[in-house]
């Protein structure tokens, strides 16, 4: 009994783990840390920058948002990205992540035409399908705090898109939220795999295809 009871035990271990183990050994070529002086270099470039919600506080992006938007607009200044889609969470009209990003990136000297909303970016699977079957992104670079970053990555490729990541590591300056947000990542890991590969399930909400993406990237 104790040798059964043992051998569900490490089963479960497994089950628990795997998903992430998953999401580390697809994205680890295609991911960088934006730590080092030369890590723009490293990025390769991509028509479009896909920056996800991280929260918003009024109408003002969190710290960690703040970061990945930081993060995008030298993307953009540096040439290697042409547009920038924001994917975020507006539920409801007194909660509007997308607009939010959007009108930092214009105060950081990004020309509006280069900023695409997504609004309805619920969470990273939602915004990697909708990045490709809505807004018609083929190659992307994922921008995100570096823990959440393996699954970003393998979410958009498993949902068809070629994505590279660059990570925000704010174990520094967030530390705290950090290893809250860090820990969670096991099991958003877990439904991130069930929803990619076991269901391949649909966003919350898909909708016709917008031509807004193609436009700011052949603008200018």
């Amino acid at each position: 009994m104790k040798r059964l009871a043992f051998q569900v035990a490490v089963g479960l271990s497994v089950l628990a783990i795997a998903p992430m183990t998953w999401a580390w050994l697809v994205s680890s070529p295609y991911r960088t840390d934006a730590v080092t002086r030369d890590w723009v270099e490293r990025v390769p470039a991509a028509p479009v920058a896909l920056v996800l919600g991280a929260g918003i506080w009024g109408d003002h992006p969190t710290p960690m948002l703040g970061s990945r938007l930081d993060i995008a607009t030298t993307l953009y200044a540096q040439g290697k990205i042409k547009a920038i889609l924001v994917s975020g969470d507006n539920h409801i009209k007194a909660y509007d992540e997308p607009t939010v990003m959007r009108d930092y990136l214009i105060a950081k000297g990004v020309p509006k035409d280069k900023i695409v909303l997504d609004y309805a970016g619920f969470d990273t699977w939602d915004s990697c399908v909708r990045a490709k079957k809505i807004f018609g992104a083929s190659a992307v670079t994922v921008v995100t705090q570096s823990f959440h970053l393996p699954r970003a990555v393998t979410l958009c490729r498993t949902a068809g898109l070629e994505a590279y990541g660059v990570g925000d590591d704010s174990s520094q300056a967030f530390r705290g939220t950090t290893y809250v947000y860090a820990a969670r990542e096991f099991f958003a890991s877990g439904k991130g795999f069930l929803d990619a590969v076991i269901l391949r399930s649909d966003p919350q909400f898909l909708g016709r295809y917008e031509t807004s993406l193609d436009q700011a990237i052949a603008s200018g």
